[in-house]
């Protein structure tokens, strides 16, 4: 266990850390309202992950792909990093420790580092429920802050809700690509308000039933389905994550793409900016995740 003043110097390190990301998120040069729009006037091709949960091993092989230093018109999309991973002996969940290095890479690359809202993430910041294993892990997350911060804890908190409430909620590749956490079900019958890409979010927005609630937590892979939302965000192909995928990626239509990096079977997109996709050609634009 750490000593107190080594809790306290870490507490104040990840709330600098949290509030920095957090102006950096809302000051985005290529952010317009919610979405990350890249073009290859800003550049040159964006690398796109999904969900991670905790996994170290994973996230230092999209870091190590991305080579962001050495390629510098090369954008990262991350999403998904909370509830799950290694734990602390009381039980207290570590993947807190990853939101803090995702907070640090924007810090890093302010312009080119886009961590999208996630359903984990959004159930953090509404205390919304959920549970797996048999266990909840909203609470196995604040025992992790707890256990690494003490009494600090609270204030680490906060400022992480602060982040999380400032991410974009999904990103434009060019005039085709649409890349957000899940797509919102039934939005053949009933799609969300696409004026939510642009408009700070409401309260409704984030809880159930609201546009961004059902964008980050859908599962409906009907191909009408994505039609109908592609058609809502006048895009041609989805990519998303929030679906495990055993293989590491899933091709449930010809509008959608999922990819998941949580597990050993990781894939990730790797998508050039100067030339508009098709569907077609976004799935050739997938990669293993060499771990």
């Amino acid at each position: 266990m750490s000593s107190a003043a080594d809790i306290s110097l870490d507490a104040s390190v990840a709330v600098a850390a949290f509030q920095q990301a957090t102006e950096l998120n809302r000051a985005t040069p290529v952010r317009i309202g919610n979405v990350i729009t890249l073009t290859a006037d800003n550049a040159a091709d964006v690398l796109v992950s999904a969900d991670l949960h905790g996994n170290r091993r994973n996230f230092d092989a999209i870091l190590a792909l991305a080579d962001l230093d050495r390629q510098p018109r090369r954008h990262l999309i991350m999403q998904e990093v909370c509830h799950g991973g290694p734990t602390y002996p009381d039980g207290g969940c570590m993947s807190h420790r990853m939101l803090e290095d995702v907070a640090k890479l924007k810090v890093r690359y302010p312009e080119r580092f886009h961590f999208l809202l996630s359903n984990h993430e959004l159930s953090e910041l509404t205390d919304f429920p959920i549970m797996k294993s048999r266990k909840m892990l909203n609470v196995m997350f604040r025992l992790g802050m707890k256990a690494a911060y003490g009494e600090q804890a609270d204030a680490v908190r906060a400022a992480a809700m602060e982040f999380i409430a400032s991410c974009p909620l999904a990103a434009r590749i060019g005039q085709t690509v649409f890349v957000s956490h899940s797509c919102p079900e039934r939005s053949d019958a009933d799609c969300i308000d696409a004026g939510v890409l642009a408009r700070p979010y409401t309260k409704r927005d984030l809880c159930d039933g609201g546009a961004v609630f059902r964008t980050v937590w859908g599962r409906d892979f009907r191909s009408q389905n994505a039609a109908a939302f592609a058609k809502a965000v006048n895009a041609k192909c989805l990519i998303h994550g929030h679906e495990p995928c055993p293989m590491g990626y899933r091709i449930p239509n010809d509008r959608q793409i999922i990819i998941d990096c949580c597990s050993d079977q990781a894939y990730v997109a790797l998508l050039p900016t100067d030339r508009e996709l098709t569907h077609a050609q976004a799935v050739q634009c997938l990669k293993r995740l060499d771990t």
